[in-house]
């Protein structure tokens, strides 16, 4: 116990005599103090009181996929940093191989009583992939915001990237450069982004069978070399790519084929994530307005936290097409 009301104190930066009170519920503590208090509870892995767990402390879950791909840590700052400024504490939780699974994560979370969760890139962008996890938390009446496009029926409020604005400055970009032959490595047939990414292609460039331009992959390097290998087998000398790390696979893929890029083979990235201008060539991306949609999702959430009303309609955010080494005109051009 005394180890405990030291460790608690340290953290929230008030005296041992403070948490006590607060612990055992008497007054004489102001009500940011009782809740510096509890957070601190909550953010160091101690139950509460059984008299206080009804209380939701004022800490928020953001659940990544992974921090290995650039664009989740610039998210995690964005999030966390607003969340910080808004007087809630961030407790990030990034899913690993073979490690604790989203729906864990979910369960740990609650057990925290936090006052809301950020979803990237989960399961709720794979169709055919389990949902309950999500619908535990509808059931709870917890605050949820999910970053990019997931299915429509869980109902949560939705911060994206428009895909097919994205799909149209790719595209646009690669046909002006004279690429006839273009294709996409989309992620797996049910992720969400993917869909959209791939219907929008479909639908500026008037193809009834999409399938021999288009190649999936795991969103690794890879994947990404053997889906690419294919396409430009097939000719393809434009490829648009569902992620920068796509990207970056895509175009090992065209070296190992004994091509260089771009003088053979152009190709843009989705993300614009860190160093992309420091890859040989720096990469040619469309750029996710991260810092917008984080302070966005932060929004979103705290509103639901406060009580307030909050639309479920999804907000859609322009990408911007970021033109560098990796696209340049067509062969024989």
């Amino acid at each position: 116990m005394a180890k405990r009301l030291t460790e608690v104190a340290r953290k929230a930066g008030v005296s041992e005599a403070t948490v006590s009170r607060v612990l055992n519920g008497r007054g004489g503590v102001s009500e940011s103090t009782r809740t510096a208090v509890l957070t601190a509870l909550d953010v160091l892995g101690y139950e509460r009181p059984t008299k206080l767990r009804g209380e939701r402390a004022r800490l928020v879950g953001l659940v990544l996929p992974e921090l290995q791909n650039p664009i989740f840590p610039a998210l995690a700052e964005v999030v966390t940093g607003t969340l910080a400024q808004r007087g809630y504490t961030p407790a990030l939780c990034a899913r690993t191989i073979g490690g604790v699974s989203e729906s864990d994560y979910v369960e740990m979370l609650l057990d925290h009583q936090v006052s809301g969760i950020i979803f990237a890139g989960g399961s709720y962008a794979l169709a055919a992939a389990s949902h309950d996890h999500y619908r535990r938390l509808t059931d709870r009446g917890l605050p949820v915001v999910l970053v990019n496009a997931g299915i429509d029926e869980l109902g949560f409020p939705r911060v994206s990237t428009d895909d097919a604005v994205a799909v149209e400055q790719a595209y646009g970009h690669l046909r002006s450069l004279g690429h006839e032959r273009i294709g996409m490595v989309l992620g797996p047939e049910d992720h969400v982004p993917s869909r959209r990414k791939l219907a929008a292609l479909a639908r500026i460039a008037g193809w009834r069978d999409p399938d021999e331009c288009v190649e999936r992959s795991s969103f690794s390097m890879e994947g990404a070399r053997v889906a690419a290998a294919k396409l430009v087998g097939r000719g393809v000398t434009g490829v648009i790519c569902a992620s920068d790390v796509v990207a970056l696979g895509t175009i090992r893929a065209v070296r190992r084929l004994g091509l260089s890029v771009p003088d053979d083979v152009s190709v843009v990235g989705f993300d614009d994530s860190a160093f992309m201008t420091c890859t040989d060539p720096p990469l040619t991306t469309v750029r996710q307005p991260i810092e917008t949609m984080g302070q966005a999702a932060v929004d979103l959430l705290v509103t639901q936290i406060e009580g307030a009303g909050v639309l479920r309609d999804e907000l859609l955010f322009e990408p911007e097409l970021v033109v560098r080494g990796s696209t340049g005109p067509a062969p024989g051009r």
